[in-house]
């Protein structure tokens, strides 16, 4: 490197042994900064004995893999379950701990916050949560940068979960609320186009587009089919990962694979993940078995083998933003059928690399699942035209990008004071 080492605080809302696909850029992105030689202070979540003991357990890559760098330190900032999600974690309030004391003993060139909202209270409806802007206080006692990092439409959740005559009601305060929020930071990034064009339309500050969300090109490849998990079954396999909750429309899955199945026979779906939802889905998934399969969590190889081994990918969210599970099978060469969401074509070309599907529709999607099995050579074309499609999204050309941006914002800052 260069340039001079960054001092960079990376503040999360989610961590190992939280399972999220925030969780798992926010470690790849700690990792990949202390690997170019930047000091990382990270400052996450606190797993404690009011979460499930399965939480606790989960063989994530986290903490074991960063300590062993000497420019890596850490604080756990007390939490509580997330009160609509046992199993995720909510901050206490600055009452228990202090960002901006913490931040004066690190003394930090720039200041990332991920996921900012849900740390802030907005996850819970201000029921939880530290209750203040993380870094807020710190920036304006020292000038120093700030840069809030998108991951959730937390926009779409709200709709999702109150409902329509409920989300019309509150909808004239929300570009108040937003424009309020975004104004505590000097940069808010969106990883998606469709997404910062939607919170821009509703006043947004200060934000860009810029594709932080990668996907590890090498980790995920086709050539991981020598991990299949189930090499003796030759069924052609739809595939789900995500977390099993209401808003990933997991339950949508039961319905496609009935209609596909009516038509393929032999069809198998395989939907892998945990979530508030696992056990009613796991029961749900009973009567179809054995074409349908409700795996559980997945990790290391067998899960990189999943990916590989699926002959499609099926996505029926409708409140993605820059879904990582869909670039992991692009990446892994597989095809992906997704529901029509404000990054959906950032992801999927359609016709190229994948279908993109009509929202709640299950026979749309069942209709574009089985255009591609009846199709060898869509289907070929497609899981070949996914990797390629997918290598601009390669996780360190999108770190590259941050870490330009990032040390841009820290060189601008210092033309500043020496202004002052």
């Amino acid at each position: 490197m260069n340039k001079k080492p960054l001092r960079i605080a990376l503040f999360t809302s989610l961590y190992a042994p939280f399972l999220t696909g925030v969780s798992i850029a926010v470690h790849q992105r700690a990792n990949w900064l202390l690997e170019q030689g930047h000091f990382v202070f990270l400052i996450h979540p606190q797993i404690n004995e009011q979460y499930p003991e399965s939480v606790g357990n989960r063989p994530m890559a986290g903490l074991s893999k960063l300590q062993f760098f000497p420019n890596f330190s850490s604080y756990a900032f007390p939490t509580k379950p997330l009160i609509f999600y046992k199993s995720l974690p909510q901050p206490l309030s600055y009452r228990h701990w202090s960002d901006t004391k913490l931040l004066q003993e690190f003394q930090p060139d720039i200041i990332m916050v991920e996921e900012a909202a849900q740390i802030r209270g907005f996850y819970s409806l201000f029921l939880q949560g530290y209750g203040r802007p993380i870094a807020r206080e710190y920036a304006k006692l020292t000038g120093t940068p700030t840069v809030s990092l998108f991951h959730t439409d937390i926009v779409a959740y709200i709709n999702y979960y109150l409902g329509d005559p409920i989300f019309r009601l509150i909808r004239p305060i929300l570009p108040s609320l937003i424009k309020k929020f975004s104004e505590n930071y000097d940069l808010n990034l969106f990883p998606s186009r469709g997404q910062l064009l939607k919170y821009q339309q509703m006043k947004s500050q200060r934000s860009e587009y810029l594709p932080y969300q990668g996907v590890n090109c090498k980790k995920f490849n086709p050539g991981n089919i020598a991990c299949n998990p189930i090499p003796e079954d030759n069924r052609p396999t739809l595939l789900f990962v995500g977390r099993i909750c209401a808003e990933k429309n997991v339950s949508q899955l039961f319905d496609i694979y009935k209609l596909v199945a009516a038509k393929i026979s032999n069809v198998h779906m395989v939907i892998i993940g945990s979530g508030p939802l696992s056990e009613e889905i796991e029961e749900r998934g009973k009567s179809l078995a054995p074409g349908l399969t409700v795996w559980g969590e997945s990790h290391g190889e067998e899960l990189l083998g999943w990916y590989a081994r699926a002959d499609i990918f099926v996505n029926p969210s409708v409140t993605e933003n820059f879904c990582t599970t869909n670039t992991e099978a692009l990446a892994s060469g597989t095809p992906v059928v997704a529901a029509a969401a404000p990054s959906s074509s950032e992801q999927i070309t359609h016709g190229e690399n994948g279908l993109i599907a009509e929202a709640n529709n299950s026979q749309d999607f069942a209709n574009k699942i089985i255009q591609i099995l009846e199709n060898p050579e869509l289907k070929q074309e497609m899981s070949r035209q996914a990797r390629l499609g997918i290598l601009e999204f390669d996780w360190s050309t999108c770190m590259e990008k941050l870490e330009e941006k990032l040390y841009g914002l820290f060189e601008e800052s210092q033309k500043t004071e020496v202004r002052s």
